[in-house]
């Protein structure tokens, strides 16, 4: 039998983890979408080849463009991940950053939680 707080940890562990990978997956969807339509719009024509404009063109996460679930999910997200800010601090890649945060979540969160879960489930 579990104890209570062993419990809570698991549950916390696991909604933690599910917060992470659905921000994760979120931007994923997102930028490959944008990606797929910027292209479109480069072999239509439709897009300027200067860099600045170009980039603009697949920025999906600026303005109010996002519902309030997914900035929800963002927000939580965000917030469990900003102790690993640091790691990624000098990286501009987006990718680079929403990856490494997401490794180092699962890690934390989903690894060192279940641990702690189990050590106190066996010490009771």
């Amino acid at each position: 039998m579990l104890s209570p707080l062993a419990s809570l940890l698991k549950l916390a562990s696991l909604a933690i983890c599910l917060i992470v990978i659905a921000s994760f997956v979120l931007f994923v969807v997102n930028r490959t979408s944008s990606a797929s339509q910027h292209q479109q719009n480069e072999v239509t024509g439709e897009t300027s080849s200067t860099k600045g404009e170009s980039e603009t063109a697949i920025a999906p996460d600026s303005g109010g463009r996002k519902g309030s679930v997914r900035r929800t999910i963002d927000d939580a997200s965000e917030a469990v991940t900003s102790p690993f800010s640091s790691v990624t601090e000098g990286s501009s890649s987006e990718w680079v950053v929403h990856a490494v945060d997401l490794a180092l979540a699962l890690l934390v969160y989903g690894f060192g939680l279940g641990y702690i879960a189990r050590a106190i489930r066996v010490r009771l």
